[in-house]
């Protein structure tokens, strides 16, 4: 009975509240009265952040309240009746809108229900989904943080006839869904008067601040810890063997790796003049892969110089082949890295002595027997000659067989002369390798340093 009463006196209350309303004026009793609109917002959600085209999609929850000078009652009338709930298109709402919306839909807002205190004072809530414009910068992405601007204000009524209010210092945020990829640090208000070109009056906007902070643990791992990984391959381009083939290849595959990587960067970020913090990164890590394939290409062609190259010059076998050697524990090519230097040098000089010896005395046997075979067949010709007077034919004979021994001797000269310049060509050949390892080794250390010290400055920033 208590409740079909008060449905009764609800229904009497409506009627003569609109009989003679209308919600296409400012409902205030002096027209040089200014209507006071208070204005709260709830941050519920942020749904998504378009870097690209710098859009923030936000859900809010957006709460207007205002005294109507013609919607009140005296509740004892009506059996204490004190509120009602009414859809909001009956009653007149400030036209207070997002200044810096940037969607293409113009819809009205939601036509929810206002609550209606026998005082007057009418209270909105309506949900909103808003894309609002926001200038990113994007200088330290993935470490970044951003402020986003919501300004709202009425988009006629000037500050002599509505004036908005902002219930609290801050946006609420005690019903926020946490986002996976933004922090919120804060959601300040701010009133600002603002007087415009084209108007004289005065123009109030309440203008709340979103203070962002990116979550960067997702690109840290999909983006930042693999080019990382990618970049300290490059310095090992110079470890491996000039003979293997693969030294430039290795170089070109990280390369490309990495310009994959820079493309998905590029996707993400506007196109602007503030390059990103990864950019940055992305751009130093190619140049100096870059750098490091032509100068595999360089140190490939000094390996590879033969016996018809110029010899090393003196500085250079000062500098690289005695001191750089040294330094970075560089061992003659072909040298087994396990064994010390001066054992093997010992051992190739014993083996080098004994096998001159050998083929000394092989050689010089047959030669001095062949020798002595010629002197005493030419001491015997003399003596039968002299003794049984021999003709000049067995003299011819004599003769002859020294001159092809002499030959003999000749062509065994030549052919150790042969061997002597071989073995110098292949030396000089051996030095020009040694000093394209000395500066693989040399390069390989510059460029370890250098992605050391990128990585740890780029990871100094997330910290």
């Amino acid at each position: 009975a208590v409740e079909s009463a008060k449905g009764k006196y609800a229904h009497m209350l409506f009627n003569e509240l609109f009989e003679d309303y209308s919600n296409a004026l400012r409902p205030v009793e002096d027209t040089d009265k200014v209507l006071n609109v208070t204005l709260q917002i709830t941050l519920s959600q942020i749904k998504d952040m378009d870097e690209r085209n710098q859009i923030l999609s936000a859900y809010l929850w957006i709460r207007q309240s205002w005294y109507d000078a013609y919607l009140r009652w005296d509740k004892d009338k009506y059996d204490g009746l004190d509120s009602i709930r009414i859809p909001s298109n009956l009653v007149w709402r400030p036209d207070i809108v997002l200044y810096n919306k940037a969607d293409d839909d113009f819809s009205e807002p939601v036509n929810t229900n206002v609550v209606l205190r026998y005082d007057g004072k009418i209270t909105w809530d309506a949900p909103a989904i808003t894309k609002s414009s926001c200038v990113v910068d994007v200088s330290y992405f993935p470490f970044d943080s951003q402020q986003c601007n919501l300004t709202f204000g009425s988009w006629t009524y000037n500050g002599n006839q509505v004036d908005i209010i902002n219930s609290l210092d801050s946006g609420d945020l005690s019903d926020f869904i946490e986002d996976v990829e933004w922090e919120i640090h804060g959601m300040p208000a701010v009133k600002n008067v603002i007087t415009y070109g084209c108007c004289s009056e005065p123009y109030p906007d309440v203008t709340f601040t979103l203070i962002l902070k990116r979550k960067s643990s997702f690109y840290i791992f999909n983006l930042l810890l693999p080019c990382i990984l990618i970049s300290f391959l490059a310095p090992l381009g110079f470890y491996l063997p000039a003979d293997s083939g693969e030294k430039v290849s290795l170089g070109v595959t990280v390369l490309l790796a990495l310009t994959v990587f820079q493309l998905m960067v590029a996707e993400i970020m506007p196109p602007s003049e503030n390059v990103p913090l990864i950019g940055k990164y992305y751009i130093a890590t190619m140049t100096m892969i870059t750098a490091s394939t032509a100068l595999t290409i360089i140190i490939m062609n000094l390996h590879h110089c033969g016996s018809e190259a110029k010899p090393v010059p003196q500085w250079a076998k000062v500098v690289i082949l005695d001191y750089m050697s040294k330094i970075f524990f560089v061992y003659d090519v072909g040298e087994n890295c396990t064994s010390p230097k001066r054992e093997k040098e010992e051992e190739r000089k014993l083996e080098g002595d004994d096998g001159c010896q050998r083929k000394h005395k092989e050689v010089r046997s047959p030669l001095s027997n062949r020798n002595d075979d010629c002197n005493l067949k030419e001491k015997l010709n003399g003596n039968w000659n002299k003794s049984y007077g021999v003709h000049g034919e067995n003299v011819r004979e004599s003769v002859n067989c020294c001159s092809c021994y002499k030959m003999l001797i000749k062509n065994i000269e030549y052919i150790a002369n042969c061997v002597r310049d071989h073995k110098a060509n292949r030396a000089k050949g051996i030095e020009w390798k040694k000093v394209a390892k000395v500066m693989d080794r040399f390069f390989m250390w510059i460029f370890f340093i250098m992605v050391f010290f990128m990585s740890v400055l780029i990871i100094g920033k997330a910290a």
